[in-house]
């Protein structure tokens, strides 16, 4: 009998696992010993904060990530013939603005089961947080990095949000999260209400739903903090 996948979430920070996720979770990932992730040394360090310490160098570690070949996610099946596996992403729920959702599709085309664990999702805690329309959302992704394209995305966005009352959510290299913000808040309409997430979970939170007007009058630097960003026309 093959294995399972199991989707296993990871923390949205650096903070004991225990205070995020359920001791289901925690105990599973003591029966799992091979895992396909994102970033392996992102990997161990949250195995071992997880209870794996001392037994990091008995796993099995296969990478997964947005430079993997078409092959190099098919040679993965084959790691079901010798039991579970566990995927693991570099912060919040696998597989959800994730390359381990091309592991996933692997899974269901070969009749693996796939099996989906409790713990953090940034989107969903933002958007639980941000007191826009939570029965009728999208997530966008990334929006286009070049500012002409991006104008024209928030425009579209902005469209959508009004004709569906539909609250729209994307996020953005954090690295590029002010550059981002500064857009948002250029061209988007005065009245728009703008959500902000970040650091979500951590001691650092912030999170904060104004309209675009109120945000002109107090901006905030975000940095290269993990964030989410919602609007709502």
């Amino acid at each position: 009998m093959k294995g399972k996948l199991y989707l296993i979430p990871s923390p949205l920070g650096e903070y004991d696992p225990a205070l995020v996720l359920p001791a289901p979770v925690l105990e599973l990932l003591l029966t799992i010993n091979c895992y396909v992730v994102e970033e392996v040394r992102t990997a161990r360090r949250f195995l071992s904060a997880a209870g794996l310490k001392g037994h990091i160098e008995g796993l099995e570690f296969h990478t997964l990530n947005e430079h993997s070949s078409k092959e190099d996610i098919e040679a993965l099946g084959s790691l079901f013939d010798n039991g579970d596996v566990g995927l693991i992403s570099e912060a919040g729920l696998p597989a959800v603005a994730d390359p381990g959702a091309d592991l996933v599709a692997l899974c269901h085309r070969k009749g693996i089961e796939v099996v989906p664990l409790v713990g953090p999702s940034s989107l969903m805690l933002a958007l639980m947080a941000s007191g826009l329309n939570g029965q009728s959302f999208a997530f966008r992704g990334y929006l286009p990095a070049k500012t002409d394209e991006r104008r024209s995305a928030l425009k579209e966005v902005e469209r959508l949000s009004k004709a569906l009352n539909q609250s729209q959510i994307f996020i953005e290299t954090p690295y590029r999260n002010d550059a981002l913000l500064g857009d948002l808040l250029k061209f988007l309409q005065p009245s728009t209400r703008l959500t902000v997430a970040a650091d979500i979970t951590l001691p650092t939170a912030f999170i904060r739903t104004l309209t675009v007007a109120q945000w002109r009058k107090a901006p905030v630097t975000i940095g290269k903090r993990p964030c989410v960003f919602i609007i709502l026309v």
